[in-house]
Parts: structure tokens; C-alpha cells; sequence
């Protein structure tokens, strides 16, 4: 079988030819349909991400797949990669994709959706019925997805803030906010009482948003990712002067237990979002697309 792999950090995934070893006892075989290159992904194969591991490195997190008697099923975890052919993976872990997924969308979707969905279902605490949510980040692949996870939640307002307005206006949302190329220069003083804050950028932005917040609620804000930086100088009167409660969302900060759990629920939920902008790829074609600007949506690599 093929399977892609990185030799050495810093190097492009390239397209080999790997023996293909039967499952253990406790495994099942998945042929892989689709496997989505999220952010973790690139992450993780670049050695700069906490569960990176050592090279040779097969990329991916999760995979839509069919098993053996032709089950679709899904499956994502950190323990190995998912970009080849075939994958063998524990029996407990694999879910069954809710009928008719189409499982494109699916490999590029659920992955961004778990984490705006791990980030309200156990990253906020008692978030008040028709709770008003801010994402911060709105056109990024997770951004696009966590505007509709909010909505199925609960969510009566949902604020989208990014660079792009054209793009914002397209995406549904009920008010947006346009980010600034200084940070400091972003306008957050119409947005009033907002209950949690979902933040894939971080970095200068999210330093300027918390300071300017004036929302008369109490705040959870959740941070997800480090589109702008992975560091936040924050004035300790920010903190003091705010009903502000800070937490993150990743793996750590929830169990992939807890994962496992919630699955089942989130796959239905991902069933109904509206289909999202994807990039199919070929596996054999990975090393010359993987450094590429991907400008048409999700990257996706089927065998």
C-alpha cells in the first residue's frame, strides 16, 4: 500500500510505498475514503505541535472510511497517522458516519467542527439560553463551521470578526467585526454584552479585544487557535476589571474519552451543516500541493 510520510521536519510529506501489516485482535481494517489537512495537521507534521512524535511521521488526525463489510465510519485520534491507503485502527474507536454523509465533506468538516464543539459543550459553563457568541476568526475553515455548531446550540446572536469583509457578509452572521491590519486599530465598541468568546487568532487581536470588551455579562472566552501568534501580553487590569473567565480548547484541556463520548452527536450535527469549501487532492499528488496557499477551501487528500 501508499501512505504519506515526512522523513524529516521541515520537509513536505512524500508519497511511499509501505508494508501493510494485519490487524490485531482488537483492530479493524478501514479503507481510507478521505482525511482532512486541518491546522493540528500541518502542525504535527512540521514537529512543532505537543503530540508531534518523532520522524518518519505519517500525517493526519482522522479519517471517513469504509470497513471491511462496507461500513462508512469515522475515526480521529492522535495515536497514528491516517494519510495511506488502508489504516488499522482499535474497534472501540470507530463510529458509524450517520447515513447519507457525504464523506468528503465529513473528512473536512468534523475536525474543525470538534473544536468550536468541545469549546461550548465543556470548554463554557451554564451559557444562558439564547446566549450571544463571538468568533473571532469567522472565514477560517473552523470560524465557517463553528457559526452553524453555535447556532445548533443554542446560540440567537453570533458576531463573526476577520480580516476579510466581503467574505464575512457571505457567511450569514448576525453582526460583523473587521479585523484591522494594526490590531489596535479594530473597532470592538458596538459589540456590546457578548457571553462567549470563540478565538481562533489570538495573539495582538485578542490583547486588544479583551481589553476593549465592555459586556455587562459575564464573559467565557475560549481560545482554539494562534492564526495571529501563540502569545498574549494581557495588562492584569483586564482581568480585574472584567467578569472574564479564560480557558482553552484542545486536546488536554478536554480527554479524548471525552471525545469518544460526543462523537455520535456531533457527526449528526455535522450532517446538517451547510456544505463548506473543499480541496480534493490525490495522496500520490501530496509533496507538490502540501506548501501550496490553499485559496478554495479545506485541503482534503483521498487515496
Amino acid at each position: 500500500m501508499h501512505q504519506a510520510q515526512v522523513q524529516e521536519w521541515g520537509q513536505a510529506p512524500k508519497y511511499i510505498e509501505a508494508n501493510e501489516s494485519a490487524p490485531g485482535p482488537d483492530e479493524t481494517r478501514i479503507t481510507v475514503l478521505a482525511t482532512g489537512v486541518h491546522q493540528v495537521v500541518r502542525s504535527r507534521a512540521a514537529g512543532k505541535h505537543y503530540s508531534s512524535g518523532t520522524p518518519p511521521h505519517v500525517p493526519g488526525v482522522d479519517i471517513v472510511g469504509k470497513t471491511d463489510d462496507g461500513q462508512m465510519v469515522y475515526w480521529f485520534s492522535m495515536e497514528r497517522g491516517t494519510m495511506a491507503d488502508h489504516v488499522n485502527i482499535p474497534k472501540r474507536s470507530v463510529r458509524p458516519l450517520p447515513e447519507g454523509t457525504d464523506p468528503v465533506q465529513a473528512a473536512g468538516i468534523v475536525n474543525p467542527a470538534l473544536s468550536s464543539w468541545k469549546a461550548l459543550k465543556t470548554g463554557t459553563v451554564s451559557l444562558p439560553p439564547d446566549f450571544t457568541v463571538l468568533i473571532v476568526g469567522a472565514t477560517s475553515a473552523s470560524g465557517r463551521v463553528a457559526i452553524s455548531l453555535a447556532r445548533a446550540l443554542g446560540a440567537k446572536k453570533v458576531i463573526g470578526a476577520a480580516r476579510n469583509k466581503s467574505v464575512l457578509d457571505t457567511l450569514g452572521l448576525d453582526a460583523t467585526v473587521v479585523l484591522a491590519d494594526k490590531p489596535e486599530d479594530t473597532d470592538w465598541s458596538f459589540l456590546g454584552d457578548v457571553d462567549v468568546i470563540l478565538d481562533y487568532v489570538y495573539g495582538p487581536v485578542t490583547a486588544h479585544l479583551l481589553a476593549s470588551l465592555k459586556s455587562q455579562r459575564p464573559t467565557q472566552y475560549v481560545h482554539i487557535g494562534g492564526l495571529s501568534g501563540q502569545e498574549l501580553r494581557l495588562p492584569g487590569a483586564v482581568l480585574r476589571s472584567k467578569n472574564l473567565t479564560i480557558r482553552g480548547s484542545g486536546p488536554g484541556a478536554w480527554r479524548m474519552q471525552d471525545v469518544a463520548e460526543s462523537i455520535d452527536e456531533l457527526l449528526e450535527v455535522v450532517k446538517g451543516i451547510p456544505e463548506q469549501p473543499i480541496k480534493l487532492v490525490k495522496l500520490k499528488d501530496i509533496e507538490a500541493v502540501w506548501d501550496e496557499p490553499v485559496t478554495g477551501g479545506r485541503l482534503v487528500i483521498e487515496p
